[in-house]
């Protein structure tokens, strides 16, 4: 059987400046990042296509996954960033258009996304792992994890868009189990090669902003809302805040093309994005 076909680039902005059309890919792609090489990857090895839940018949654009009548890849911010994200993925994850750690990878430039098997490691991940340039923390919930390990903050970073001399010691890379709560348990429990590594547990007093997909727990957060909670932790404030505007225009544009509404430019969500990201009025 076939694999699914690659959504196409969107072709509906022609009256965009260079940049932002070689974004959107207008002119040609724009240069894949680690999770849509990984999307790739997992796609190749299918026997059967991937078919998303409502709307798989829905052409996409091979930038942001939506629909290419809600494209937002116009919109896509490109923050300075120090903090590096490390994602390890259940197998199915990569394949979903409601995933979140391809927002991260949209605007964290040193993201890195790796397939979880629980019978083989990736030695790119074990290399990545060892570098020297980075001081890696598994993200989880303290309470799964022993007290020694369990650490509330990362050592004090300055914020990449700041104007000021940079830190000295190895950059914090986050390392976020991608998967539902179940899937992402197993994943903790058997990958003794994070065992080494300090678990950076998170706490927040807000709710969740994401819309995408249901939790029975409250307290839980889509894996770019965790992203969020890490760069603001390592000192990246500017680009936590623009990774949530980023993931709430996302979720509007997701749900407007579920329903086949039309996008608001003026929405809240998409003026919020614009402030935070300098940008124009454009579609």
């Amino acid at each position: 059987m076939k694999a699914a076909a690659a959504p196409r680039a969107c072709p509906t902005i022609a009256g965009l400046p260079t940049l932002v059309r070689a974004r959107c890919g207008a002119r040609r792609p724009s240069m894949p990042h680690a999770v849509s090489l990984l999307r790739a990857a997992r796609l190749a090895r299918s026997a059967k296509p991937f078919l998303a839940r409502g709307g798989s018949r829905r052409e996409r654009c091979e930038g942001c996954r939506l629909p290419l009548s809600h494209c937002q890849c116009a919109l896509r911010p490109q923050p300075a960033v120090r903090a590096g994200m490390c994602l390890l993925m259940a197998d199915t994850e990569p394949l979903k258009p409601s995933n979140t750690g391809w927002l991260i990878a949209d605007l964290v430039p040193d993201t890195h996304a790796f397939g979880w098997a629980r019978t083989e490691v990736d030695p790119a991940l074990l290399a990545l792992l060892a570098d020297p340039q980075w001081q890696p923390y598994v993200v989880f919930p303290g309470e799964f994890a022993q007290a020694a390990r369990v650490v509330q903050a990362v050592a004090p970073q300055a914020d990449a868009a700041a104007p000021a001399a940079a830190p000295q010691g190895p950059r914090p890379l986050f390392v976020l189990l991608d998967a539902t709560w179940t899937e992402a348990r197993k994943m903790f429990r058997k990958s003794p090669y994070l065992d080494r590594f300090p678990v950076l547990s998170l706490h927040s007093d807000e709710a969740s902003r994401y819309r995408l997909r249901r939790s029975k727990r409250s307290d839980h957060f889509c894996t770019a809302e965790v992203a969020a909670l890490c760069l603001a932790q390592a000192g990246d404030t500017h680009a936590a805040a623009l990774l949530l505007a980023w993931l709430d225009v996302f979720s509007e544009r997701y749900l407007l093309a579920k329903h086949q509404r039309p996008v608001d430019l003026d929405s809240a969500a998409h003026q919020q994005l614009r402030a935070l990201a300098g940008l124009q009025h454009t579609g």
